[in-house]
This record gives C-alpha cells, structure tokens and sequence, in this order.
C-alpha cells in the first residue's frame, strides 16, 4: 500500500512518497542508515533481534523524494514480548531502524514513516510495537516507557529508551521477560546481511 504525503509540502515545493521497501532499495539503504546512524549501529542491543530475520510481512517502508532518490527508511520485525500472564509468548513488533537522510532531515519524513508504519501495523491486526529510542521524539505517536516496566532487551539499553505502543489495549499486560525474535528467518546469510543490517 502506498501513501503520497506531498501535499503536506506542497508550499515549500517539496515532496515525497512512502512505499513498500524493494529489493532495488538495498545499496542505498544501507548507505542512508550509514550516513545516519554511523558504524555502531550495529553493534545495538536491537540488532541481537534483527539478525538472520527478514522484517515482519509488509512492514517494511522506504520514503522517496520526486526523484525517486530513498530519503528514509523504517522497519518492524516480529519478536516475543517475554510471557504473558497466562505464561504464553507475547507476539509484537520491535521497530527500527528509523532512518531519515541528514540531507533531507525537517521535512517530516521520520514522522511520516512513523505514522505509515503504525498504521499497517494496526490495520495487519498486531498488537504492539517496541523500539529503543529517545522518548522526547517518540512520545508524540504514543510510545511510552509504561508497558515495558516488565521487560528487558537482550543486551544492553538505556532504559528511558526502551519505550512501546499497544495497538490492541491491554496487548502487553502482565508481559515479562526478556525479548525474542520471532520472525521468518532469512533464506541464505547473505540475504540476513542485507536485510539486517
């Protein structure tokens, strides 16, 4: 499904599409995310549920600029939020990474993928979303630190940063333990490189 959000910039003659990422996207994916995250973004405790697996079934997103250039990028992954209190796994998503190129950054593209990304999640009837992220930027979509009190990643996090958005009310009650993956593993090691990285 894809969503033309242009006409929000429309007055200062800018514009961009969202879209389902695709296969042609990689090269420049990964130098976006370089650009924007630099060398240690894979060394973060989310990669440890990201490596090996492809992203949850349309879920992932690209943002182009009205040359078609990528200027953005989203991604959720299926996880296991620790037991619920029935002692069952807790399915989510874990987003990330959120990536806008510097070069395109103020134009409310992040915050466009975001919305995009929550909606297809929703609208494919997932419960919640995870992510690690800083709680001044993403509390504006609804992300808070309340329902992961429980939880834990599995490494190291600041934990301020470990925030989530239930789609479902009451999605995550009673959640507890540490986050697994849960999603399609990648076919060959190359392709968990390219999809993961």
């Amino acid at each position: 499904m894809n969503a033309t959000v242009s006409e929000m910039w429309d007055d200062l003659n800018q514009a961009f599409v969202i879209s389902g990422e695709a296969g042609h996207d990689i090269a420049a994916r990964e130098a976006l995310l370089d650009r924007a995250m630099g060398e240690g973004r894979r060394r973060k405790s989310s990669e440890k549920l990201r490596r090996g697996r492809m992203p949850s079934a349309g879920l992932a997103f690209a943002a182009r600029d009205e040359n078609g250039a990528l200027v953005g990028t989203v991604r959720l992954w299926d996880i296991r939020a620790g037991r619920g209190a029935s002692g069952a796994h807790v399915p989510a998503l874990l987003l990330g990474p959120l990536a806008v190129d510097p070069a395109a950054e103020g134009l409310g593209i992040g915050s466009a993928l975001m919305r995009h990304a929550i909606g297809e999640a929703a609208r494919l009837g997932h419960g919640a979303i995870l992510l690690v992220g800083d709680p001044e930027y993403y509390a504006r979509f609804g992300f808070s630190g309340e329902k992961v009190a429980a939880l834990a990643m599995p490494g190291p996090v600041e934990r301020r940063r470990f925030l989530a958005l239930e789609l479902k009310p009451g999605h995550l009650d009673g959640a507890q333990g540490i986050l697994t993956p849960s999603g399609r593993r990648a076919v060959s090691e190359q392709q968990a490189l390219r999809l993961t990285a």
